[in-house]
């Protein structure tokens, strides 16, 4: 029987990491995105699918570690002087986000004739926004060290400290709840500020002499153990004191943000936080209770987009009274209109003191997650549907009719490189970007950068290559560097063209387009580095000298080959490190080979060629 327990609980173990593994590339090669995917992937495998789990409960429960290990690394981004610069957005933006639309939900529930105590919890449950999600896409674009990332970040913290006085209210509104006391509710609150600050002073006065002490013992198992007590601790001592199990790892984040085992602490939990955030998503994906859905189908898709829209509404409102711009106002409402994990706390604690029923805490739920499934589909039509922000070019100059003799596009550090022997030559160079910010910063620094799109044929011409000597291609983009390559080559042919090249495959490229001359970005400065490594450990620097032109010599034999015959061509010019044996030397030995026997000099003596 043991053993038959034991295969149920593999199979199922097999089963979230295939649906994981098989959902998530195709969802993310279809463009919309690894969460959708694993919410996918849940709805398939769960209780309502294909039956393999029968109870979603227990591995939410689990999962949710989670999201608690993605906001302790968030905290660790977070030093807490930058935390102190967001408190107008916390306590500010924040508050009034949840306010407005807090009453703006209430109001849909109470126009489809619930009670104002229903209408309340449901609408407040759909206000506290899903951390993992928003986060997650935050951290695919790259955003959440931006500024509009940071303030949606701290409407997040807001909305995890919003749990507390909401199941206070919760408490309230239960029939009977009018008699709890004033008293039992201080405490409460008292109960969690105690335990916020005995996490603050723990993490300023212990955390960094308990790690120094596990550094000294040199386990690297024992600093992960460590590592994972600090995060699941503080997550538990936050949940016993009534706050939501984030907040506690995040602030353990923050406390240990400026320690000097931080990098460590976020190698050793990523590979976690990676694998519970996905779990995490399935187990939302397997809640979804397909049978309440078919039930109350109108009802759900009535509500799911009442409350969508009134959110977004709401937020956008709010971000436009603060007189942020409309696109971050439209984005950030897109990202933050549908309701979180936490909406699935606070339900259950209705449901347990008779404010909601059963189904109705199981259609609520329906809702969030239905919620959190279209947010993804969402940010793609809003991406599809909204105009690319334009620049204004307030105080920059656009390309026209510059006479330089050599053209420069692209003027990031590369570029700005390169201008300078052309200039203390006393050459006319002519610059264009299309960064405006570039341009801008440029200017402070002494350089005349003209605004222009080098793949744009128009914007060549009104920027003198038909009568330059030369063009410098210095973009960092491999296809934009080759799209402007062709296109000079095409209307300019005798015109000298040099590129910077991205890679080994751009350089093939560029090659193919017909460019004069290409320097991979990073292949010169790379043979100085080694060679100065060489140096360090004591070589002659002729001999370092002899090996690095060894190096460029046999690159360029490599890249001679790759030309004829494709990328993967040339291996037998690499030096490898694992022994393989090379059948022809990869360079001419300096020292001719010397007989240490009689039996030797005979063998040498016969291959030596005749004179």
């Amino acid at each position: 029987m043991a053993a038959e327990a034991s295969g149920s609980d593999l199979v199922q173990v097999v089963a979230l990491l295939a649906a994981g593994v098989v959902a998530v590339p195709i969802f993310k090669r279809m463009g919309l995105g690894s969460i959708l995917g694993y919410l996918a992937a849940g709805v398939v495998i769960g209780p309502f699918g294909l039956g393999v789990f029968s109870e979603s409960e227990a591995i939410l429960h689990v999962a949710e570690l989670g999201v608690v290990m993605f906001l302790f690394i968030i905290g660790l981004e977070m030093q807490p002087s930058r935390l102190w610069g967001l408190r107008r957005e916390i306590f500010g933006l924040g508050a009034l986000q949840v306010g407005v639309c807090a009453l703006l939900l209430t109001a849909v529930g109470m126009a489809g004739g619930f009670p104002i105590a229903q209408s309340f919890v449901a609408g407040a449950g759909f206000v506290l926004t899903s951390t993992a999600i928003v986060m997650q896409l935050l951290e695919e674009r790259g955003e959440i060290a931006a500024p509009k990332g940071q303030r949606i970040v701290s409407v997040l913290l807001l909305e995890d400290l919003a749990i507390v006085p909401l199941l206070a209210l919760i408490a309230f509104l239960a029939p009977g709840g009018a008699d709890t006391s004033l008293s039992e509710r201080l405490t409460e609150v008292g109960i969690g500020l105690a335990a916020i600050v005995g996490l603050v002073v723990a993490g300023r006065y212990l955390l960094n002499p308990f790690f120094r002490i596990l550094a000294d013992a040199r386990a690297r198992e024992v600093m992960t153990a460590a590592a994972l007590l600090v995060v699941l601790g503080s997550a538990l001592a936050m949940q016993l004191s009534g706050l939501s199990m984030a907040m506690g790892a995040f602030l353990a984040g923050v406390l240990l943000s400026e320690s000097t085992f931080r990098h460590q602490l976020e190698a050793d939990i990523e590979p976690f936080r990676g694998i519970l955030l996905g779990l995490f998503f399935l187990a939302v994906g397997m809640s979804l209770d397909l049978h309440v859905v078919a039930a109350n189908w109108r009802l759900i898709a009535i509500y799911v987009v009442a409350y969508m829209v009134m959110k977004a509404f709401g937020i956008y409102i709010v971000a436009r009274i603060l007189k942020t711009s409309h696109r971050e106002a439209l984005e950030r409402a897109v990202f933050m209109a549908q309701g979180g994990e936490f909406a699935f706390v606070l339900y259950s604690a209705a449901a347990a003191v008779g404010i909601i029923d059963g189904n109705a805490n199981a259609t609520l739920t329906a809702i969030v997650i239905i919620s959190m499934v279209l947010t993804p589909l969402a940010i793609i039509a809003l991406r599809y549907l909204t105009p690319r922000d334009e620049q204004s070019l307030d105080g920059v100059d656009v390309a026209d009719g510059l006479t330089g003799s050599v053209l420069i596009i692209g003027f990031g550090r590369f570029g700005q490189i390169a201008s300078q022997p052309l200039l203390l030559r006393g050459i006319d160079v002519s610059i264009i970007d299309n960064d405006v910010e570039m341009i801008q910063a440029a200017a402070d620094f002494g350089f005349k950068v003209y605004y222009g799109d080098g793949t744009r044929l128009d914007i060549l011409h009104a920027a003198g290559a038909g009568r330059a000597r030369a063009v410098l291609i210095c973009v960092d983009k491999a296809d934009v560097a080759v799209r402007i390559a062709q296109l000079i080559k095409a209307e300019f042919p005798l015109l000298t063209v040099l590129a910077r090249a991205f890679d080994r495959g751009t350089a093939l490229q560029l090659i193919r387009a017909g460019v004069d001359y290409q320097l991979r970005e990073t292949f010169e400065s790379a043979l100085v580095f080694g060679g100065s490594a060489l140096e360090s450990l004591g070589v002659d620097p002729e001999d370092v000298a002899e090996t690095i032109e060894d190096v460029r010599r046999r690159d360029t034999d490599r890249f001679e080959t790759q030309l004829a015959e494709g990328i993967r061509a040339g291996q037998r010019f690499l030096r490898g490190n694992i022994g393989t044996p090379i059948p022809t030397p990869l360079s001419t030995p300096r020292r001719p080979g010397q007989a240490l026997n009689e039996e030797t000099a005979g063998v040498l003596h016969k291959s030596e060629p005749a004179d």
